[in-house]
């Protein structure tokens, strides 16, 4: 599948909105039950059309072991609610840059241990290199164990206009990553749709399980 395979293109309505939805309700559930977005942590979005750009995302500070349809927003592309009750995370401006970025059709953002330990022990490299595991085949457009998938790590800020236009800049220079890391804060990934964003979050909170758990974090 293609980056642009699998994005809703058509003017938001009912449907398609509540189909968005209905989905990032099962998936923020079952990422809370895997410990990747713990407290009120975390944050998903669905594009649900591309001209204009509108997205389905999670209202801020949600527990999302408890995610109900009535708690997402319909964004514009100026982070503007068009639809629903609450705002959207401050984060919203990095979903935003994602979509424009890579044309990327869903954007989910977890706060796994693996990902805070190494985004903070791996800062000083710019990034975390991933090679020779077979689990990489799983990344949109990886045929190989012999992959070397670079997770590139950003500064954490506060200023989130700032934030995403770090992140725009990434996204532009480094071609054919799958996520980025934000350090001691968590994992950024995407896909063409929501169920290759899912795998890619997948895959990525495995591999990092792994390199933790194998002491990978020592002497970074």
């Amino acid at each position: 599948m293609s980056a642009r395979r699998g994005i809703r293109t058509a003017r938001p309505d009912s449907r398609t909105y509540s189909d968005a939805v209905a989905d990032l309700v099962e998936i923020g559930k079952g990422f809370y039950a895997r410990g990747w977005v713990l407290g009120t942590s975390g944050n998903f979005s669905a594009v649900i059309s591309r001209e204009p750009l509108r997205l389905a995302i999670t209202s801020t500070g949600l527990d999302k072991a408890s995610l109900a349809p009535q708690q997402f927003l319909e964004m514009d592309e100026a982070a503007n609610v068009v639809r629903g009750d609450g705002r959207p995370s401050a984060e919203a401006l990095l979903h935003l840059a994602i979509a424009r970025g890579v044309d990327a059709g869903a954007v989910l953002h977890t706060h796994s241990v693996w990902s805070t330990v190494l985004s903070g022990s791996h800062a000083s490299q710019g990034g975390i290199a991933l090679e020779g595991f077979e689990m990489l085949k799983g990344l949109e457009g990886v045929r190989t164990h012999k992959h070397r998938e670079w997770l590139p790590i950003l500064e954490n800020s506060q200023d989130m206009i700032e934030l995403s236009e770090r992140v725009s800049k990434i996204l532009g220079e480094t071609t054919g990553i799958h996520g980025f890391l934000l350090k001691e804060h968590g994992l950024y990934t995407w896909g063409g749709g929501l169920q290759e964003a899912k795998r890619h979050v997948e895959i990525l909170e495995f591999l990092m399980e792994v390199l933790v758990r194998s002491g990978a974090v020592q002497g970074a």
